[in-house]
């Protein structure tokens, strides 16, 4: 694999490489202690829309590490800034299925949240975007269905079929995706990774370089693809969901590999 070097700004996933569920990865703060020393920008980009940009600061500030809201973005974030720019929000009703993550960025963009069985034209959504939920529920589910079958458009903040918690690998968002294709044979328009989406937005917040940019996550079909997609290089950590043998008759590939977030930090510390 080729040197680590020419890196100006990292984009950084956190399931899987920063922690599961709620243990901290060992070297957390060292990790972070580097980046700040080395004057690193960095963007906390996640395919999770569970939680919002200020529930990730607190978690964060739980584990010692202290960011800034401008150095996190969620998939919820990433799919409300996306509508906002094919939809007027003021002008469209969205139904939700998710947690706080997937319908805060919403709300703050003004877009009009739903609730449970409004369909039809004069109440019913133009939209149903879909995120994590661990609230998941019959009528959710029925509501999106519904909705998605008189006509709204159907968009998913990430396709993960699976999520590492500190109890082992659960089921993720692409789960419910599923179930709600299977309901109405829809598919939805995913915005997180591994379309390029999130990391394009996180690049303009950073106003960085792709040449100089890394990514850095634990699954190859989401972090590493969405990174190749987007035109910047790429790290894996084993810390999470893809060990190195999931590689096999891949036409992608990180370009570096490593244990977990602790050789990162030596690596870095070595520039």
């Amino acid at each position: 694999m080729q040197k680590l070097d020419n890196i100006r700004s990292l984009i950084i996933d956190m399931d899987g490489v920063l922690w599961h569920g709620d243990r901290p990865q060992a070297g957390l703060t060292e990790f972070f202690h580097t980046l700040r020393r080395l004057k690193l920008p960095f963007v906390l980009a996640t395919n999770n829309a569970g939680m919002t940009a200020n529930q990730y600061v607190e978690k964060l500030a739980a584990m010692g590490v202290e960011v800034a809201l401008q150095e996190i973005l969620t998939s919820g974030m990433a799919t409300a800034l996306y509508l906002s720019k094919r939809y007027i929000p003021a002008q469209t009703r969205v139904y939700v299925i998710g947690g706080p993550g997937a319908r805060q960025p919403l709300q703050d963009l003004g877009f009009t949240l739903t609730g449970p069985y409004q369909t039809g034209p004069e109440e019913g959504a133009h939209l149903v975007v879909c995120g994590l939920d661990k609230e998941l529920s019959w009528d959710k589910l029925a509501t999106a269905t519904l909705n998605i079958r008189a006509g709204a458009a159907f968009v998913g903040t990430n396709g993960d079929t699976s999520l590492p918690t500190e109890r082992g690998v659960t089921h993720g968002n692409g789960a419910i995706l599923a179930a709600l294709h299977a309901a109405t044979g829809v598919q939805a328009v995913i915005v997180g990774k591994p379309e390029p989406i999130i990391y394009q937005q996180a690049m303009e917040l950073l106003n960085a370089d792709p040449a100089a940019t890394i990514a850095i996550g634990d699954r190859l079909d989401t972090d590493i693809l969405g990174a190749v997609r987007a035109g910047i290089r790429s790290l894996l950590v084993l810390s999470g969901v893809s060990a190195e043998a999931d590689l096999a008759g891949l036409d992608y590939a990180p370009d570096w590999i490593l244990p977990d977030i602790r050789d990162v930090t030596r690596v870095l510390q070595a520039l």
